[in-house]
């Protein structure tokens, strides 16, 4: 979980439930991504202007890699080829990390304020919201080149994918709008069009999936809950309390729990995703802002 007051990532024993390392990061980390097969994790810092990449193994940063400016919630990483995607909120654009060299090999010039990142490893695509633009782009990772803009609604803020289905699950916040957003937009990655428009809470920020249950669970801001969607009917089949706050949600599938982070209870909440129940909540850093899972 990364804590965007206290520039730091807690690490989290989801056995126990218990934080069992702190890691040093740069200023205001934000995103955080994994990447199952190297171990290794990668946190977006914001005021830095550059990501943290911490082994999995040792609970350290290994390196520092410079990246555009105010890097933000969007950071994904493809384990079949080892790329690492960053958005960059202000620069536009979205940085391409070897996760091999540690080094920026691609910038990929995008829309306006770049939000979060999503892949289908499968078919090597990249799909970032485009908050300023109410679009979602489409990267292909060989070329690193747009091959498609999607309209979705007004301020698109995180982005999921199940590789499974190609269906691709995009929030529209419009948290600079009013009234705010309430809507996720369901995109068919064969033929990058919007095929469902699912109503949930209001102000939803962070997507997660399971690709195994083929639930969705959506991070609502401003309704301080979690809407659980079923992926083969695209409707709401719960929505789950949780603390004050939050921009991010991740799902281990390998357990079926998730964790949301609680940006103003310090905490983040964790659910069973056989029950739709809380069934912990654990105390971490200020402002806890981003969450990954490593299985």
């Amino acid at each position: 979980m990364t804590n965007n007051a206290s520039n730091n990532v807690s690490v989290i024993d989801g056995a126990t439930n218990t934080v069992i390392a702190t890691i040093t990061s740069g200023m205001n980390p934000f995103g955080v991504a994994a990447n199952q097969t190297t171990n290794r994790i990668y946190v977006a810092n914001n005021a830095s202007n550059n990501v943290s990449v911490i082994d999995g193994a040792t609970n350290t940063v290994i390196a520092t890699v410079t990246v555009g400016t105010a890097p933000d919630s969007g950071v994904a990483v493809n384990a079949t080829t080892n790329r690492i995607y960053v958005s960059n909120f202000t620069s536009n654009n979205v940085s391409v990390i070897d996760g091999a060299t540690n080094t920026v090999i691609a910038t990929v010039a995008v829309g306006t304020r770049p939000e979060g990142i999503g892949i289908n490893p499968t078919t090597n695509r990249i799909y970032v919201a485009i908050e300023g633009n109410n679009i979602v782009s489409v990267i292909d990772g060989t070329t690193n080149a747009i091959i498609a803009t999607i309209p979705v609604g007004a301020g698109p803020e995180s982005v999921a994918v199940n590789p499974t289905t190609n269906r691709i699950y995009v929030s529209n916040a419009n948290e600079f709008g009013a009234p705010p957003g309430n809507t996720v937009s369901v995109i068919d990655g064969t033929t990058n069009t919007v095929i469902a428009t699912v109503t949930v809470g209001s102000g939803p920020e962070g997507v997660a999936i399971n690709p195994i249950t083929n639930r969705i669970y959506v991070v609502n801001n401003f309704t301080n809950d979690v809407s659980v969607i079923d992926g083969a009917t695209n409707t709401v089949i719960a929505t789950i309390p949780k603390g004050v706050g939050g921009e991010a949600i991740a799902v281990n599938p390998a357990t079926n729990r998730i964790y949301a982070p609680n940006a103003f209870d310090v905490t983040v909440t964790v659910i069973d995703g056989a029950t739709n129940t809380v069934i912990a909540t654990v105390t971490v850093g200020t402002s806890p802002s981003g969450a990954a899972v490593i299985s």
